[in-house]
């Protein structure tokens, strides 16, 4: 399961995605992520990512997220806060984020950090 919400003042970009994606459902999320993205183009783009309950995932899927990762960076993307629970999880994303160089504009924050992770997207502070 998968949803986006955009906040138009500051360029954020919100994705929720949980549980074990299918990979049709992972299609449909970068279709629709990379249509929103370009909705922005032009500004500074932020990316909130609650991957609180994602269940690690098949290389496929994985190279999708690396792919929509790589059109972010593309098209505008500056920062992405990463929401984890898991250390399963955050070992996929690290492997992700290097390969599609989102690493150097990515922060990860604890699952209890929503509102610390929206603030420094909003900040402009430079990644930990």
């Amino acid at each position: 399961m998968y949803e986006i919400n955009t906040d138009d003042d500051h360029a954020i970009i919100s994705l929720l995605v949980s549980g074990e994606t299918p990979l049709d459902e992972i299609e449909r999320f970068v279709t629709e992520l990379e249509a929103v993205t370009l909705g922005y183009r032009g500004r500074e783009i932020k990316i909130l990512a609650d991957m609180r309950a994602f269940k690690p995932t098949s290389s496929v899927v994985a190279e999708k997220l690396q792919k929509v990762q790589e059109f972010g960076l593309q098209n505008g993307v500056v920062r992405v806060a990463e929401i984890v629970a898991s250390a399963a999880v955050a070992t996929q994303l690290n492997i992700v984020a290097k390969r599609s160089q989102t690493h150097q504009v990515l922060r990860r924050f604890a699952g209890t950090e929503l509102g610390a992770a929206r603030e420094w997207l909003i900040s402009g502070e430079s990644p930990a």
